[in-house]
């Protein structure tokens, strides 16, 4: 027989804290704290195999569910010496959800569940106070009318408003017990109106509908939205608790309260929480009464006037704060708590790992290592790598209010406020002039680099959380909205709209690229500051990983910002972002002009002292470490000019006529330039251009050397390449470029050459790559385009319809692919290094800088992941808790 409940209290249990799977995270630590000697009001959980059961078969119980439900049922009331259902003498019991993670808030909870028009006259002559238990009553119709009927919650409390007002009070402590009697018929008229028949009396038909909602609420809304945006899966499922109820409002010596063992919003090792006396748990977080704090230090702190816990109930405080040091001691975390206190006596109804900000998650984790509590290794798994974000990127003042005018995709975390623009070159401009600008865009291209990086943040009304403004933003370290699609931009006539509301250039918006939230006006910020425990817990991480970390990067202030952030190289050199810049953009337009090869050249001579100074600040702030520089990949299409205005502008400075510019700019026209004339394919055409790119690195690496006795150490990569020809083909243009300045230079300069696997055909044929090439690396942006036949500028306008649907958990633009595109990777991995066994693999995609994308880079056996600068630190950390997550796995397959 299937063992579908377990009971726990009077000090034992059938479950244990490591069954959260079945039990769900209440029940399993319900079970745990019985066990070691917790006062917890006895109760049992039904499974989250039940659950599953109810869902999958319509609604309906398991045959044998009701023999142990009236088992354990039994079971509570010897303990509690009260019966179910007895009118006398009643049992009451909560009724709780608890899934295997913490959902708080996300499903239902019914209290004081048995009680009736009978039970209720019984609950008053044994408590001696029916004020008590009329509001206990009052409370029970109003939750489980909401919860298990379907009533409207806001009805009850405008009844009980209205009470309040004709009675001229304003607690809900100020009413008596005739009070509470009216209320209840009020509330039970309420109930006989909305759902069209009496409040349920019997408390067996009560319990089961109660259990019915619980189970009913995995599948609510709310719940659904937490576990995508959280990815918990359906299948897990909620377990529910069913508990003998003890009362926080049977008078002054009872009280109801929550606290954390430690400061979730610091990591401050002191014990942070609110109770209340003289009420029941959904009192303190209602809003009805202000809370008081637990420590006289918390009072304090908060300058309130209200007593703590600690001056009022001494004794129990102190006894609370053995609990404290009992639990934290023995889950080795920081708890948070809930109890209640009736009639002198503490009640722990909760434990579970508490929600934290993440400077108090590395607070915390340090902390507790340095207390030996747990090990330096446990300490690095303790912490969100994502959640780094909120230590690295200004943030808005949390106690600031918030004019929201629309909502898009937080695609770089961050905030700012600043002037609208609507062209790069006005936000340079305004930039230069010292003005904080967000350019807005309906979207960007590489040809508005330089006006990203002038502006403070940047706001698109298209694109995804892997567009060009959101790629760019990230390795810029700049807050950045995209996808907004509620806004309507119009760039000619500079406006910014949405419905009625109209914003030009030079009003002030700000943008929060954590939330995706767009404001009117300027909002205060803050900056946090990186403490000396996120210093120890980063050293511990690099002691525990085992790929390295490189960062993204071409503008000297990046490659600054990664080398601050403990990057140990450049892992992708975006030459083309260099090619954008005002001073170069002109010579750059009349290589393109060019009728033939010598005029290219001349124009390329032009450009080679600017790239050669560009590659030559690199290596000096590198001091050493790898650069590799992608040669250049985007078609050329991308730097010609594209307006009426913009041509005419370009062929004046360019010295040749309008109409020459346009026939070029329609002769380089692609119908999907994705997949046309760039990459490689450019090199093939004009091996002129990766040639003087080559002339650029090899001059700058020997200055370098020469002048500040610095190794450079030069990574050449190839883009775009699918077959070895290729490779081999633009590898003997380096090669021989690379002997010229030798020769000319007099020195000897340590290089490779390597490709950027980003087709399928280039994965595959890896094996034969391998042979000329001396590394790969994974360009997974455009590897999971071409793999999914997917833009990932056009994607998201459907991806969200296939992730509601289930048919991708997740976006692969931000979360790699591990069945089709890494099963690529995984070949190219495999292939590659059956050919050079030494072939340095790496990947610099989006994918670098995502968590569970590290998490299988480290499976594969990749040598370093690189990303923007701004996630160089997230990338360390998640390397090293996928290196100790790998290490404890072959220590159990070991085992096995």
């Amino acid at each position: 027989m299937t063992k579908w409940v377990y009971g726990f209290g009077n000090g034992d249990a059938d479950g244990r804290a490591d069954m959260k799977s079945l039990l769900g995270g209440k029940g399993a630590n319900l079970a745990e704290m019985s066990k070691i000697g917790l006062p917890v009001p006895p109760g049992f959980t039904i499974s989250t195999e039940v659950c599953s059961y109810f869902t999958a078969n319509a609604n309906r119980y398991p045959d044998d569910l009701k023999d142990q439900f009236l088992a354990a049922m039994t079971e509570i009331e010897a303990q509690v010496d009260a019966k179910f259902g007895d009118v006398a003498n009643p049992l009451l019991v909560s009724v709780r959800s608890g899934a295997r993670a913490s959902m708080p808030g996300m499903m239902d909870t019914v209290l004081n569940l048995g009680l009736n028009d009978e039970t209720v006259e019984g609950l008053a002559a044994r408590a001696g106070d029916p004020r008590f238990a009329y509001d206990s009553y009052r409370r029970f119709i109003q939750m489980y009318a909401n919860v298990v009927l379907g009533a409207e919650h806001e009805r009850f409390e405008h009844a009980l408003e209205i009470h309040k007002e004709n009675k001229n009070v304003d607690l809900d402590t100020d009413l008596d017990a005739d009070d509470w009697k009216s209320i209840v018929a009020t509330y039970k008229a309420i109930v006989d109106e909305e759902i069209g028949q009496p409040f349920p009396q019997d408390p067996v038909e009560q319990l089961w509908g109660a259990i019915g909602a619980v189970f009913k609420s995995w599948m609510n809304q709310r719940a659904i939205t937490y576990r995508r945006l959280h990815r918990i899966p359906e299948s897990w499922g909620t377990a529910v608790n069913i508990q003998a109820m003890v009362f926080g409002n049977m008078g002054e010596d009872c009280a109801t309260g929550v606290a954390f063992t430690r400061n979730p919003s610091t990591g401050e090792n002191a014990i942070y929480g609110e109770f209340l006396i003289n009420a029941q748990g959904e009192d303190v977080v209602a809003g009805i009464r202000t809370p008081q704090n637990i420590s006289l230090a918390g009072k304090q702190a908060e300058q309130s006037d209200l007593a703590s816990m600690e001056e009022v109930m001494p004794a129990l405080y102190n006894e609370l704060m053995s609990v404290r040091t009992m639990l934290e001691n023995h889950y080795q975390d920081m708890q948070d708590i809930e109890f209640t206190i009736q009639q002198g006596k503490l009640y722990l109804l909760q434990t579970r790992s508490g929600k934290r900000t993440t400077p108090a998650a590395v607070r915390i984790a340090v902390e507790l290592a340095q207390a030996e509590t747990i090990s330096q290794a446990d300490a690095v798994l303790r912490v969100d790598p994502s959640q780094l974000d909120q230590l690295l990127h200004p943030m808005l003042d949390p106690n600031a209010e918030k004019n929201v005018l629309t909502q898009g995709l937080p695609a770089s975390p961050g905030a700012a406020s600043g002037k609208i623009v609507f062209t790069a070159d006005a936000a340079e401009t305004a930039g230069q002039g010292g003005e904080d600008v967000i350019l807005v865009r309906a979207e960007t291209s590489p040809e508005d680099i330089h006006g990203m990086h002038a502006a403070v943040a940047i706001l698109t009304t298209r694109g995804g959380m892997t567009s060009h403004a959101a790629v760019v933003a990230r390795g810029m370290g700049r807050p950045c909205v995209a996808g907004a699609g509620e806004l309507s931009v119009d760039a000619k006539a500079e406006t910014l709209t949405k419905g009625n509301i109209v914003l030009r250039a030079g009003d002030v918006i700000t943008v929060d690229g954590g939330t995706g939230e767009i404001m009117e006006g300027a909002m205060p910020t803050v900056t946090p500051e990186l403490s000396d425990d996120f210093d120890t817990l980063m050293s511990w991480a690099d002691k525990y990983r085992r790929m390295g970390v490189r960062a993204n990067a071409e503008v000297p202030a990046d490659a600054r910002i990664a080398v601050e952030f403990g990057a140990e190289g450049i892992g992708l050199c975006r030459t083309e972002h260099m090619f954008f810049d005002p001073d170069r953009i002109t010579a750059v337009r009349r290589m393109i002009m060019a009728d033939d090869e010598i005029g290219r050249r001349a124009a390329l001579d032009e450009l080679l002292p600017y790239q050669r100074d560009d590659f030559t600040e690199l290596f000096q702030i590198m001091n050493g470490l790898p650069v590799t520089i992608r040669l250049l990949d985007p078609p050329l299409h991308e730097f010609l000019p594209r307006t009426e205005e913009e041509i005419a502008q370009v062929a004046s400075l360019a010295g040749i006529v309008p109409e020459a510019m346009r026939r070029r700019v329609v002769a380089l026209h692609e119908s999907n330039p994705m997949l046309g004339h760039r990459g490689c394919r450019l090199g093939i055409s004009y091996p002129e251009i990766y040639e003087m790119q080559a002339r650029a690195i090899f001059e700058a690496a020997a200055d370098v050397e020469k002048k500040d006795g610095q190794p450079v150490k030069p990574e050449i990569m190839i883009p775009l390449a699918a077959t070895e020809k290729e490779i081999s083909i633009l590898k003997d243009v380096v090669d021989k470029t690379a002997a010229t300045v030798c020769e000319e230079r007099g020195t000897e300069i340590e290089y490779s050459v390597g490709t950027m696997i980003e087709l399928p055909r280039a994965a595959l044929a890896a094996g034969k790559i391998a042979e000329t090439a001396e590394f790969f690396s994974f360009g997974t942006n455009d590897l999971t385009q071409t793999t999914f036949g997917l833009s990932r500028d056009d994607s998201g306008s459907f991806l969200g319809d296939y992730q509601r649907l289930a048919i991708m958990e997740d976006d692969p633009f931000a979360t790699l692919d591990t069945e089709g595109v890494g099963e690529l990777i995984s070949i190219a991995v495999e292939r590659g290094r059956a050919t050079r066994s030494d072939l340095k693999l790496g990947i610099c995609g989006e994918h670098g800088g995502d968590p569970r994308s590290i998490k299988f880079c480290e499976t594969v056996g990749l040598d370093y992941v690189s990303c923007s600068p701004f996630r160089v630190p997230v990338a360390r950390l998640a390397a090293a808790q996928a290196a100790i997550g790998l290490s404890a796995d072959d220590k159990a397959a070991a085992a096995d």
